[in-house]
């Protein structure tokens, strides 16, 4: 896989380690508990965004190297902001043939919905990683920096017919907790449109149905490699570090940050494994080592 060209991970953890591939053991904890039927991998996210897409890649590894007698399948339980696919796995509780990946919704979901769930609910496996988010626009916006897209939002922010649209993942997700932050840090207004899954989000800004979206990498990369979509800044607080090029022109380390641009505001997103509650150590162990 080549992690410079589809991933915008900074502080990534290995996915799975280089002995157990090596080994190709068909199993990741040979002395302990393994799953004796399929194992559902909840998504509460929709499909072709980054949750679904990490996913799928880890099933595809562990399907490709042998790394579990049992299946490893992906569904997608995206409603309520997450809070459909949660609350499939608290009520799971005692099941260790059900994981989820789980984003920063984990807390801000039941926080904002009043959903009853707590992430406390659920057995924390792996921290994966800490994904970053990009403002994105289309490549045929007139706006080529960051400090012009916000220069230009902030203009039209008190006429709400010109207000420029920003789209997202959900509601009360990440994608909006960023929208406000900008908001706040930098006066622009912006009318914000929730959407499935970051692979719609994508679509609906190359066909102009939206002014810009803060998609994490993975989410936009097809389409700024193909030329329609055009990154101004990241939102970390340092630039990513791949360096390989993803267009003829530019690669990740080429976008600046957002405060380099003027926008000082920074988020990354917590892409992680949990189990439901009430399960043993050693059946989370078997999922510790298989990660």
């Amino acid at each position: 896989m080549d992690i410079q060209s589809t991933s915008g991970v900074r502080r990534a953890v290995l996915v799975l380690s280089a002995a157990v591939v090596g080994l190709g053991a068909g199993l990741a904890n040979a002395a302990g508990w393994e799953p004796t039927k399929p194992v559902e991998f909840v998504i509460p996210a929709g499909t072709g965004g980054g949750a679904d897409q990490m996913a799928r890649l880890i099933q595809g590894i562990v399907a490709k190297h042998n790394l579990m007698k049992q299946s490893l399948i992906p569904v997608n339980k995206s409603g309520g902001a997450g809070a459909e696919g949660f609350l499939a796995v608290k009520e799971a509780k005692g099941d260790p043939h059900k994981i989820v990946i789980t984003l920063s919704n984990l807390f801000t979901t039941p926080l904002a919905t009043g959903v009853p769930f707590n992430w406390k609910d659920l057995t924390p496996v792996s921290m994966m990683a800490l994904d970053q988010f990009v403002l994105w626009v289309n490549a045929e916006s007139p706006h080529k920096t960051a400090k012009d897209y916000i220069a230009a939002a902030k203009a039209a922010a008190n006429d709400p017919a010109k207000r420029f649209k920003m789209g997202g993942t959900g509601s009360k997700q990440e994608d909006q907790i960023l929208t406000v932050s900008i908001e706040k840090a930098t006066g622009a207004k912006f009318t914000y449109l929730p959407f499935k899954g970051g692979g719609d989000v994508a679509v609906q800004l190359v066909g102009k149905h939206v002014d810009s979206t803060v998609n994490n990498p993975i989410e936009a990369v097809a389409q700024w490699r193909a030329g329609t979509l055009r990154p101004l800044c990241v939102f970390d607080d340092t630039r990513m570090p791949y360096k390989a090029k993803v267009t003829a022109t530019m690669s990740w380390n080429d976008i600046p940050t957002c405060s380099e641009a003027g926008v000082s505001t920074d988020y990354v997103m917590l892409r992680g494994i949990f189990m439901p509650g009430g399960v043993t150590q050693d059946q989370v162990n078997f999922y510790v080592e298989l990660l």
